[in-house]
């Protein structure tokens, strides 16, 4: 060939930049990684699996489970589940809701991935493990294939004996994201005692310390703490459950300086406490769908009907919370386990039984007698420290001017008057002495 078609040198740099394009084409060819999936959503299609899906819905771990990826659910049959209805009572809300996470693998694993197991088992973290609550490795499961059909046992790695369940069978699977496989029962982790838990009371949720936990509301634990309302809260909790609106630590921070809530005598602060918790536990669900939007507080029970209510309904999408002198809205769910609901609002609800709207649409305090009064004996206002108002300084100005113009006119008649004498006197002289009068004509005669 001539020296015309022979082919050019590659430079190391043109190489260097073909391969880069060659390597970015071929990740833009591979999947992205998964998002989150709805669980219960998956569970739904699989009527086998309603009640198991039903208790996921009914704790935290539901939504838990939406924001997280590359799992593997051990899903418990209709069938297999205890029939007692008292099991997943509130009195073992929080028992059951660490059982559900235990059966919540971080780690996806498919049929084939059961085939391999080791003889000695695989360990596998629980999304348990993350909530603090598992002593030493004992918030994981071990995976162990047994007998001659390699059945795959899940069970506690603690060394006394626990619950343990038989996998099934694969039920469905959304690769690499989400693995959903059938056990034969509940695992229980070691030292749970479902049974127990069915016949005591759950402990009391520590209201401070959930909102100490969640963060950005710290006004409002310190006020909570000191006041002693949040002590009030356990009795509430084992009867019909209670639903706490929490202002966040921008909300207080936005409070107009008329309002004087923090320099409020301790018993009247209590009473805004208790306006912001309902007595009846809600979810956020049951919320959206209220019945009776005007629902009464804490604080109606320590005065009469129809005091201290807030207006709850659903404005574009969200739910808002009116009080008479403030609309907030809920902007986030902090602690939903049944039988406490505790959310973010964000205002402060003044009670309009308290506080009212001035002018200028701050809270402006609302006289003493008409903020705790239940009845229309201490209704009255307070009686009026002045008979009378000061008088206004533009009718000084007007009477000061009118007295002005009253003694200048006054002079100027006496001006006027002096001014006639001297000239009627002038007059006379002259005409005297026009008549011959005076001394010439004496001298005269």
């Amino acid at each position: 060939m001539g020296r015309g078609s022979a082919a050019a040198p590659v430079s190391p740099r043109l190489a260097l930049g073909a391969a880069a394009l060659v390597l970015l084409a071929a990740t833009a060819a591979l999947p992205s990684p998964a998002a989150g999936v709805n669980v219960t959503a998956v569970l739904s299609a699989f009527p086998n699996f309603t009640d198991f899906a039903r208790l996921l819905a009914s704790t935290p771990v539901a939504g838990e489970l939406a924001g997280r990826s590359s799992l593997t659910l051990l899903a418990v049959p209709n069938a297999n589940l205890p029939q007692s209805p008292s099991a997943f009572a509130a009195g073992a809300g929080a028992d059951i809701a660490d059982v559900l996470r235990y059966h919540v693998l971080l780690e996806y694993l498919s049929p084939s991935d059961l085939a391999r197991l080791p003889p000695s088992g695989k360990l596998v973290t629980t999304l348990f493990q993350t909530t603090g609550r598992a002593p030493s490795d004992l918030g994981a499961v071990n995976l162990t294939a047994t007998g001659p059909n390699s059945t795959v046992v899940v069970r506690s790695p603690a060394p006394s004996p626990g619950a343990n369940a038989t996998v099934l069978g694969a039920v469905t699977a959304v690769p690499y994201n989400l693995s959903v496989l059938a056990v034969g029962g509940l695992i229980v982790p070691s030292g749970f005692d479902l049974a127990a838990s069915e016949s005591r009371p759950a402990p009391p949720v520590n209201i401070t310390r959930v909102l100490t936990d969640a963060r950005g509301f710290n006004v409002a634990a310190s006020m909570l703490q000191a006041s002693g309302v949040a002590s009030e809260f356990e009795a509430d909790e084992h009867g019909a459950g209670i639903t706490v609106f929490v202002p966040t630590d921008d909300a207080f921070a936005g409070l107009p300086a008329t309002d004087r809530l923090q320099s409020l005598p301790a018993d009247r602060k209590a009473v805004v406490l208790r306006f912001h918790v309902l007595h009846s536990y809600y979810p956020l669900g049951s919320l959206e769908s209220i019945v009776n939007p005007v629902q009464p507080t804490l604080a109606t029970e320590d005065t009469a009907a129809g005091r201290f209510t807030l207006n709850i309904t659903r404005v574009n999408g969200s739910i808002a919370i009116d009080t008479g002198v403030v609309q907030a809205s809920i902007t986030r769910t902090v602690f939903d386990q049944n039988p406490v609901a505790v959310f973010a609002v964000s205002k402060v609800l003044l009670p309009k039984e308290m506080f009212s709207l001035g002018e200028s649409n701050s809270a402006a305090m609302a006289p003493p007698s008409t903020a705790m009064a239940p009845g229309d004996a201490r209704n009255e206002q307070t009686p009026p420290t002045r008979i009378s108002s000061p008088p206004d300084m533009h009718g000084e100005d007007s009477e000061s001017s009118a007295a002005l113009a009253t003694a200048k006119g006054t002079w100027w008649c006496i001006a006027f008057m002096y001014l006639q004498l001297h000239l009627l006197l002038s007059l006379n002289v002259y005409t005297g002495k026009w008549m011959g009068w005076g001394e010439n004509s004496v001298d005269a005669k």
